[in-house]
């Protein structure tokens, strides 16, 4: 592990939406002092599109993004665990090797109904309440002096 790097594993269902949006914003909200993953506990095998393209409108990268299961990671150390799906907490419970878990459950944009604008929104939606829950949980910690 990285002595001056912070590692974070984000984990969902089916890694194909709110991890994966969560994976790539926390590494450009990090700026470079965090390391983000993201895996599923029954991973989809895709990344949804809606996903790619919500990430591409906030010119952040997306190449190499794939689904992942959690079970990639074991044996790794990671300062923080973040579940984003109840499912996840529940069956991911504990992460040997993590230095804290929390759980933020955001609403599955992949769920969304309606016409692919209408979809598009509730991915925005769910985006914009992930970049706002990672900005606000780094900021303190800058606050706190613990990064």
């Amino acid at each position: 592990m990285s002595e001056n790097k912070k590692r974070v594993l984000i984990l969902c269902t089916g890694n194909s939406c709110r991890s994966q949006m969560a994976e790539v914003i926390w590494n450009d909200l990090g700026e470079g002092r965090w390391e983000a993953f993201s895996a599923g506990s029954d991973p989809s095998g895709y990344v949804h599109p809606m996903a790619i393209e919500l990430l591409k409108e906030f010119e952040l990268p997306t190449e190499g993004l794939t689904s992942k299961s959690i079970t990639e990671f074991d044996g790794q150390e990671f300062d923080l665990v973040v579940t984003v799906c109840d499912n996840a907490k529940t069956a991911c419970p504990v992460f040997p090797g993590a230095s804290r878990v929390l759980h933020w459950p955001f609403e599955d944009p992949n769920d969304a109904e309606g016409s692919d604008e209408d979809k598009m929104k509730v991915f925005r939606s769910v985006a914009d309440l992930i970049r706002g829950r990672i900005g606000a949980y780094l900021a303190k910690l800058k606050d706190d002096d613990c990064v």
